[in-house]
């Protein structure tokens, strides 16, 4: 049980320390929309996104100002449109595509999940014309963001796909490139993607899940900041080892705030509740920051040596504290490094403190991957498909989680400021390692899964 104590500080985060519910989403099936007829298949879209997502951000809101906790973003996932709608053609997907954002709007949302694919270990026409119509369809819809499987550790990785992905990033560039090429921020690539993730640009619903479902992302980075602080001001000789309890403790009350809304937005919908997914998400605001606890453990900034131990204990003490209170946990559950989100990394890039390898190795660690990292515009399809490929084959060997949202902005260089606007932050764009791999990317194929049984 909770003491008092506990109970106030937990009041102290929601006044002081931008505790909040970053977000409740509603993930929908279309499996039951298909249709070879896209007028039908549109109007059965429209009239299941509007039954269930009707009453949804008014709901959330209500049990916001019940508990005195804000929701900040309700969201929609759907399944992954690549097989829902696999006879259609890349003209009918950016249609597609339109239905989605035009259902989001009407909803109230600020994103929709889910105009993606699975194809770690193929590909089939429909994911095809899907990936072919992205460079338009995310140029020209706003809330629908899209995910790409190019790798699993069961299957390997696809880096035909990869390659083609590579290629792609550079268009949805090209096309969106008066707007900081914008567009590449609402598309990830996965390796071992989960079929429940609340956060975007990775939510879909994937197919083992049910018609309907509410799942819930908690956050609190500077949360967890604050009581790193005040542990260290209470007894400055504390170990690693207490500073990972209270790390632990923390994300146990964060989780559990995120549990209590989004399972009281379930009910109120008459809705099955899904999981809580327990990551550590920044945004651009300061005091909000995964970067910070960094500082606040000892290193000079996120970026500095020491960085991948300290965010690899941070990671484990999060899923340690929110495993215990939550009784289902899913999605990515972790800390996420997102670039341009978070305003000390950002900093820390544009310093230099952190650069493009390190972040490679800290993903190792952490979830997800490389994200929203700003590269130059002049950076060749294959180079993206290559670091792509780096960060896939660290998240097949370690059977985790990895991915890659890169931005190539069209007509900017090393150290140019791009920004995204609102949650999206904004980030200097940062030097990619040298060297070519066109020869290599161009070879196609699949890398084969590890063996499993030999690991070291």
């Amino acid at each position: 049980m909770l003491t008092d104590r506990e109970v106030l500080s937990t009041l102290n985060m929601l006044r002081n320390e931008h505790l909040d519910v970053r977000t409740v989403t509603l993930g929908v099936s279309l499996f039951d929309c298909a249709s070879d007829n896209f007028d039908t298949f549109a109007d059965k879209v429209r009239a299941k996104i509007h039954r269930y997502a009707e009453k949804l951000v008014a709901t959330c809101d209500e049990v916001g100002d019940k508990y005195g906790i804000p929701v900040v973003n309700k969201r929609i996932s759907v399944s992954p449109m690549g097989v829902v709608c696999a006879s259609f053609s890349p003209d009918q997907m950016v249609r597609a595509c339109k239905v989605l954002d035009e259902a989001a709007k009407a909803a109230g949302v600020n994103f929709l999940g889910g105009f993606g694919a699975l194809v770690e270990k193929g590909m089939t026409r429909g994911d095809r014309a899907l990936i072919d119509s992205l460079p338009e369809a995310l140029s020209v819809t706003d809330c629908v963001c899209s995910s790409i499987n190019v790798a699993s550790s069961r299957s390997g990785i696809n880096m035909d796909a990869v390659a083609l992905m590579g290629e792609t990033i550079k268009a949805i560039a090209e096309r969106s490139a008066d707007r900081d090429a914008i567009g590449c921020a609402k598309l990830v690539v996965f390796a071992n993607i989960p079929q429940d993730v609340p956060f975007m640009a990775g939510a879909y619903l994937g197919v083992g899940e049910p018609e309907v479902v509410i799942n819930v992302g908690v956050s609190g980075p500077g949360v967890v900041k604050k009581a790193i602080d005040r542990a260290m001001e209470s007894n400055p000789n504390r170990t690693l080892s207490d500073i990972a309890e209270v790390i632990k403790r923390t994300a146990f009350k964060v989780t559990r705030v995120g549990e209590i809304i989004g399972s009281e937005v379930a009910n109120r919908l008459g809705l099955p509740f899904g999981v809580a997914d327990l990551s550590l998400a920044p945004t651009p605001e300061v005091g909000d920051s995964v970067g910070e606890i960094f500082q606040s453990i000892g290193l000079s900034s996120i970026g500095a040596p020491g960085s991948t131990a300290v965010l690899a204990m941070l990671n484990d003490a999060v899923k340690k504290g929110g495993a215990f209170a939550s009784s289902h946990v899913g999605g990515l559950s972790g800390a996420f490094i997102p670039v341009s989100e978070d305003s000390s990394i950002a900093a820390a890039a544009a310093s230099g403190a952190l650069t493009m390898e390190k972040l490679e190795a800290m993903t190792s660690v952490c979830s997800v991957g490389l994200d929203m990292v700003a590269v130059p515009g002049a950076t060749s399809a294959t180079t993206l498909s290559a670091i792509i490929a780096d960060e896939m084959a660290i998240g097949m060997i370690n059977n985790k989680t990895t991915a890659v949202r890169i931005i190539p902005v069209p007509g900017k260089v090393v150290g140019d400021l791009v920004s995204f606007g609102g949650l999206l932050g904004e980030a200097r764009i940062m030097a990619v390692p040298g060297g070519t791999a066109d020869t290599f990317i161009k070879l196609g194929g699949r890398i084969p899964a590890p063996i499993h049984s030999l690991k070291n």
